[in-house]
């Protein structure tokens, strides 16, 4: 079985081409083939195929082409459904982009140790796997999600196989490719100071030196930059008539990039006030420091996911690490809110903008003519290189998919990037994630203690324990709780275990300055479909304590397979718990208190009294 995606996305059999029809069948064969055996989960498929606004039966489409897909690869090939997603194996098909990648990296290791013949032919054979642009009839979605990455790939390959020519004195044969190259890519540095190299040797100086001032023209023109070292050094040599070798290249895009004055810091200021949390505080600030292999530094993943419900405390987890790490992260640390308090999904080129003003870029190399951002390519590749071999740390709170991800994560192993979202984005390549949950006791009477202070906790536990049930020993809630304590001194805590006793003004209660229980979760609810809303709101009128997918498909009417569908989806999105299994093995689900509270308040919602009856 072959499959290519370095073009037309096709699957062979041996001579047989299977008819993968349409596009959204190739659009999900190719989804499913890129994440290399990795789950690909519903929300992910869904983005991939219809960007931000999916039909009404999204899943069940997503379903039917799983079983077409299915039907048309057959045995060779394992697609089989897995939680919260598909997965596709087939280790003994040959897929391009693997193999690709296979031959580029050998093709480098071979320049590395100068087999300069074996590393050209490598790398001929690795480009020669293009049959045309990559993922050619698929989404635009897809499309934009994967191909930056991987066109990127495919010219680092070009300049590597460019440099073993010239290396191996092939300078006559190469001038003509390189300018068309520097044509098809005119701010491409190093394409240019290769064609300036093979010119020089051709005994064509004025051509070379017309080659440097074009680039540096076009460098200012269309990007607002001077050459960088590639460039640079190519005309120097040339100037001293020492072209006669290609100098180096830069060890990373950061050479390209002036050096600031000083890192840029955009993290918010350490929490005063956080407890808890030790164990996964530990285990992320161990995954973003680096660990001796060899006698070098060696980094684990550094692709750091913390999910959880709204108001768990995932942003400040997120900048307490972040710290306590900043010392590992000299060239600067950034941050990125993606999303608005009522839940709108920020504007991917205006957060890039925010970062590339941030790393040194001015207004007009990032804004268009009317004041908006420039083209999110243009951007992407513009922060790609700036970021580049740097040491940076970028903390992405609120991320609401993996599709409003892809543009903002780097490509260098050097840098980190640290993710808070209320979404399980289990199709980030090279992630890892820690779940929140709510505190424990403890934790949470520490907490309240923090804030509200301690002889307060320890005159009244029995009050001070109530306080801590009643949030749900959610953190958000417990913040805004202690709040009240400590602006009414003259309270005493059983005074406010008496009024968050009561569900009916409990969530009131909840809300002091900008802490507003209320707010945050409803933002969060109001981010589903309407028709979603409705079920949601179904069961949590009707679902107190832990319930099955067979009793939520009786309360909502629903086969029980599409009712379980719909409870991992918000499993998913943090709104719903799993709880375990009961006595015959089955996976129970609950909601959090204050959620079912919540949903009582929103105005698509039945009436709030009729909730608080059923509670």
């Amino acid at each position: 079985m072959e499959f290519q995606l370095l073009g037309p996305v096709e699957a062979r059999d041996g001579a047989r081409r299977i008819a993968v029809s349409g596009t959204m069948m190739r659009t999900v064969l190719a989804a499913l083939l890129l994440a290399r055996g990795r789950v690909v989960s519903d929300g992910r498929l869904s983005e991939l195929l219809w960007g931000w606004d999916p039909p009404a039966t999204w899943n069940a489409q997503i379903y039917t082409y799983m079983s077409r897909l299915r039907k048309l690869l057959g045995p060779k090939v394992d697609l089989v459904r897995r939680q919260p997603g598909y997965q596709l194996v087939a280790d003994a098909a040959r897929v391009d982009v693997v193999e690709f990648g296979r031959l580029e990296r050998l093709g480098r290791r071979a320049m590395e140790e100068r087999r300069l013949t074996q590393a050209a032919e490598t790398l001929r054979q690795a480009l020669d796997l293009w049959q045309g642009p990559a993922l050619a009839n698929v989404t635009p979605y897809l499309a934009e999600a994967e191909l930056p990455q991987l066109e990127e790939a495919r010219m680092n390959a070009l300049e590597h196989r460019i440099e073993a020519d010239l290396a191996l004195g092939r300078h006559g044969q190469l001038t003509s490719e390189l300018t068309r190259l520097v044509g098809e890519f005119p701010v491409r540095e190093r394409l240019r100071a290769q064609l300036m190299a093979a010119l020089y040797r051709c005994g064509r100086q004025a051509e070379a030196l017309r080659a440097y001032h074009e680039g540096r023209e076009v460098l200012a023109e269309e990007l607002g930059v001077d050459p960088g070292p590639d460039l640079t050094a190519a005309y120097q040599s040339l100037l001293s008539r020492e072209l006669d070798t290609l100098p180096q290249p830069a060890p990373s895009l950061t050479s390209a990039v002036p050096t600031l004055s000083a890192p840029p810091v955009m993290i918010p200021p350490l929490p005063t006030d956080f407890t808890g949390r030790e164990r996964e505080f530990d285990v992320l600030c161990r995954r973003l420091t680096p660990t001796e292999a060899n006698g070098r530094a060696a980094f684990q993943p550094r692709r750091l996911l913390i999910s959880g419900m709204p108001g768990v405390g995932k942003t400040a987890l997120a900048v307490r690490v972040a710290h306590a790490v900043a010392d590992q992260f000299p060239d600067g640390l950034l941050y990125a809110r993606l999303r608005a308090d009522d839940g709108t999904v920020a504007d991917c080129g205006k957060v890039l903008v925010t970062l590339l003003r941030a790393l040194g870029e001015t207004s007009e190399n990032v804004l268009a003519p009317n004041g908006e951002p420039a083209r999110t390519e243009e951007l992407v590749h513009r922060y790609r290189t700036r970021t580049a071999g740097r040491k940076l740390l970028i903390l992405l709170d609120d991320a609401a998919n993996e599709l409003q991800l892809d543009p903002l994560l780097l490509a260098t192993a050097d840098s980190a990037v640290l993710v808070t979202s209320r979404n399980r984005l289990s199709a980030v390549p090279g992630s890892w994630t820690v779940a929140l949950d709510p505190m424990e006791t403890g934790e949470s009477l520490d907490l309240l203690s923090m804030i509200a202070g301690g002889d307060r906790i320890s005159a009244e536990p029995e009050a001070a324990h109530a306080v801590v049930e009643a949030c749900g020993k959610l953190p958000l809630a417990l913040r805004a709780a202690a709040a009240r304590l400590a602006a009414r001194p003259h309270w005493p805590m059983t005074r406010l275990a008496r009024r968050l006793a009561d569900p009916a003004s409990r969530i009131e209660e909840l809300r002091v300055s900008t802490l507003d229980v209320r707010q945050i979760l409803s933002a969060a609810l109001r981010q589903r479909p309407l028709s979603e809303r409705e079920l949601i709101c179904r069961l949590a009128v009707c679902a107190a304590g832990e319930f099955t997918a067979m009793a939520a498909a009786v309360l909502l009417r629903l086969p029980e397979n599409t009712a379980e569908e719909f409870l991992e989806r918000l499993v998913e999105a943090s709104l719903l718990e799993a709880h375990g299994l009961d006595a015959t093995g089955t996976p129970c689900y609950c909601f959090h208190p204050l959620l079912r509270l919540t949903a009582a308040s929103l105005e698509d919602f039945p009436a709030e009294g009729e909730l608080l009856r059923a509670g």
